[in-house]
């Protein structure tokens, strides 16, 4: 399977209604995997590619709202399409708080789900794409020495040369170069840029060398 497939995940007990959403998906070119139960899907590994998952409310065991819970206390992050023969509005209510795409009451026309599925897929393409931004940057940042990331803090709060300089003790020579160093590590072309690479890190200029070193604990893992 190539590594940027889509792939739509469908639990539902019954197999009538499996096969028919797995035909309607293949017909319009996309990877389909069927599950009876919630737990034969937590036992499959998840894709590389964008993926999300239509999921029956009504489930023997757990139901389908019970599931979306432990994916999300498990930190596992993927879109949702609830399908359902016997849904109600506080039922959707809580599904959609929750963070699904849709709440579809069977019976539901076909394209309806693939506008949903379609939805899903690009939402989590760009999750995928953000986490992948936001773990190339803590690599760029724990590169960093611990006098490099001080450094960054201080030319980021908007502090020039000379003012670093005197807050680290050190001389404007060796600022200058820890501050080429900076730059060239985090793949920054100015300050604005490096201020922007901050903000996506969540890391807000430090007042002081406690401040920087909670920063930096964000980033021991």
């Amino acid at each position: 399977m190539l590594k940027d497939q889509p792939t739509v995940f469908v639990v539902d007990d019954d197999a009538l209604v499996r096969s028919a959403i797995q035909g309607t998906l293949r017909s319009v070119g996309l990877n389909a995997e069927t599950f009876g139960t919630p737990q034969e899907f937590l036992s499959r590994k998840r894709t590389d590619g964008p993926s999300c998952l239509v999921l029956d409310v009504r489930l023997p065991g757990i139901s389908g709202l019970d599931l979306q819970r432990e994916l999300t206390d498990a930190g596992i992050q993927i879109p949702i399409i609830f399908i359902t023969g016997h849904g109600d509005i506080p039922m959707s209510v809580k599904a959609m708080k929750s963070g699904a795409v849709e709440f579809l009451t069977k019976p539901f026309r076909n394209q309806d789900l693939l506008d949903a599925i379609h939805q899903a897929l690009e939402r989590d393409r760009l999750a995928r794409l953000h986490q992948s931004e936001l773990d190339e940057l803590r690599n760029r940042y724990e590169s960093l020495s611990t006098r490099e990331r001080q450094v960054m803090s201080l030319v980021i709060s908007g502090k020039m040369n000379k003012e670093i300089a005197l807050e680290l003790g050190t001389s404007q020579v060796t600022v200058k170069i820890q501050r080429r160093q900076v730059m060239r590590k985090m793949k920054a072309e100015s300050v604005a840029e490096l201020v922007g690479i901050a903000a996506k890190l969540g890391m807000g200029p430090a007042k002081s060398d406690h401040d920087q070193n909670r920063v930096s604990k964000l980033f021991e893992k």
